[in-house]
């Protein structure tokens, strides 16, 4: 029997790795004839490798490095291949959008493989299909700077050839496991998300509230819906009270808690408009936060500052738990206002601070006002390039514009100070930072979004004293006997903090309720839509 007659008719094609069946004349010995199948066998599957990876870069390194071995097509990768689609067909349970993976499509692929080229291609179909899942569920499905130019966050994304080259030598279950947030919000807010689809396939929370505010002491058909309602959340017990009592009172407190509302137990229009969202809107925000939590998937210090953005709060984290929490004012929702989110470092306080105005405060607001009056914002310094103090009088204000204004303002220390008394410096290229202000009556409402950006802080000087107890037995006095000076003061942090401004309007606590947010810049909105766009499910909703 000669060579050519042993070769499969898919295997012909090969004439760059093989000589032409019309050469051989040589009859050769069978066990000669098996060597050269099985080597012919061989080759054919790394060129079909080869050809199918030469896209994807990572891909091909991989299989070059590994001289073509096969990673889930071989007769030894059995448990790869079934913990590989297992994992794809939890993609849904992550709120990722499962058709990107197809795992009916590999299955059924890895079924069809016939030949040597067959299961060379569907040996680079896993491993892209392994590359694009392990990234989405490790770093997220996202790119949030393309989504929304205010998230300016970075997403540290593993190269191709480090996750298949960590899946090669890891047990491949446990390989899924370490890619997902290791955090305990993740695995709440992947419990809230189930809760909330069998909540949607059983009907929901029942009809919504029909009325503008209710208060206790009040009967009637809207506080049967609102009693209703809290029951279907899991606020109350089952109940038969038809009026507005002491039960209903407490549930709306805990709701309202749960909510970021005044707790005073009276369903104003803002706790009505909060119990009318349909659990639907509240998944489409757990997984837009399983998302987020995906983006920030990585160490954040054993201590470290967390401020979220539509929760108005700023807190302390120290090992997990949450050491210090007060109130916060962010950014406004108008133009180049509006906080961003990012992480940094937060290396200093300055005492007794001195405003530097930034320059497009001072072109955009404060230029018009002198313009009109050289005496408006007169708490406000102005220097000259060589940094003179320039008196108001020698100026031509309507001489300036915007862009050729050749002046800087400051303000010097004082109460009167727009960062009050002590500011917290993370130094970055947004020149956002954490700080006290003057202005306490804004810390009293519900929705605190009226800086140009900065986070200002209720209790900064509680602040300063949790962060300064780490380097000193006496951090409140090591604080004002600096403050007392009444001269600006830079005190270092002798070890740094971290700084999360995060994002988030679903959020967990380690017992009770999900607690939830309003979007007010508008974010999270465009991130589901994008998610959706991409083909995440709603399940319950979505058939």
């Amino acid at each position: 029997m000669t060579l050519c007659k042993t070769l499969r008719p898919a295997h012909a094609g090969l004439t760059a790795l093989l000589l032409s069946c019309a050469a051989l004349t040589t009859v050769l010995p069978r066990p000669a004839l098996a060597t050269e199948a099985a080597t012919f066998e061989v080759t054919a599957f790394k060129q079909a490798v080869a050809e199918a990876a030469a896209r994807n870069e990572g891909v091909a390194a991989f299989y070059r490095d590994r001289n073509y071995a096969p990673l889930f097509t071989g007769e030894a990768d059995g448990a790869r291949r079934a913990a590989l689609l297992r994992a794809l067909e939890m993609a849904d349970d992550h709120g990722l959008p499962s058709a990107r993976y197809n795992p009916a499509e590999l299955r059924a692929a890895f079924g069809a493989a016939r030949t040597t080229r067959d299961r060379g291609r569907v040996e680079v179909m896993a491993a892209q299909m392994l590359v694009q899942f392990s990234r989405d569920l490790q770093s997220g499905a996202t790119e949030p700077r393309k989504i929304d130019s205010g998230i300016v966050r970075d997403i540290p994304r593993r190269a191709p050839k480090a996750l298949l080259t960590a899946f090669s030598k890891a047990d491949p279950v446990q390989y899924f496991r370490t890619l997902m947030p290791r955090t305990p919000e993740y695995v709440r807010l992947m419990r809230g998300k189930l809760q909330l689809e069998h909540t949607i396939a059983h009907g929901g929370w029942g009809a919504e509230v029909q009325a503008k505010a209710l208060e206790p002491g009040q009967e009637g058909p809207a506080v049967v819906q609102l009693r209703n309602r809290l029951i279907a959340m899991g606020y109350m017990t089952r109940s038969a009270s038809m009026s507005y009592d002491d039960a209903i009172t407490r549930a709306v407190q805990t709701f309202q808690i749960d909510h970021g509302l005044n707790p005073d137990g009276v369903a104003g229009p803002g706790t009505i408009s909060a119990l009318n969202v349909s659990p639907v809107k509240r998944l489409q925000s757990v997984i837009v936060a399983m998302e987020r939590e995906r983006w920030l998937n990585r160490p954040r210090g054993e201590r470290h500052v967390l401020v979220n953005i539509p929760d108005f709060k700023a807190r302390i984290i120290d090992n997990g738990k949450v050491t210090f929490e007060t109130r916060s004012v962010v950014g406004k929702n108008t133009g180049d206002r509006r906080t961003p989110e990012f992480s940094d470092t937060m290396e200093h306080m300055v005492i007794n601070p001195t405003w530097h105005v930034p320059r497009s405060i001072t072109t955009k607001e404060y230029l018009p006002q002198l313009q009109r009056n050289p005496n408006a914002q007169s708490q406000l310094d102005i220097y000259d390039r060589r940094g003179r103090k320039v008196p108001r009088g020698a100026i031509n204000f309507r001489a300036y514009n915007a862009s050729n204004f050749p002046f800087t303002m400051k303000q010097p220390p004082s109460n009167r100070n727009a960062l009050g008394l002590v500011k917290f410096m993370f130094p970055n290229k947004w020149n956002i930072y954490l700080h006290d202000t003057p202005a306490k009556s804004l810390f009293n409402r519900d929705v605190r979004d009226f800086s140009h950006g900065c986070i200002r802080l209720a209790d900064p000087f509680d602040f300063a004293y949790a962060l300064l107890a780490k380097q000193t037995d006496d951090p409140k006095g090591t604080f004002h006997s600096r403050l007392r000076t009444g001269s600006e003061t830079t005190v270092k942090l002798e070890t740094q903090v971290p700084v999360h401004l995060i994002y988030r309007t679903a959020f967990t606590q380690a017992k009770g309720q999900m607690n939830y947010r309003n979007d007010i810049y508008g974010r999270d909105a465009r991130i589901w839509n994008a998610l959706a766009d991409m083909g995440v499910k709603l399940r319950g909703v979505e058939s």
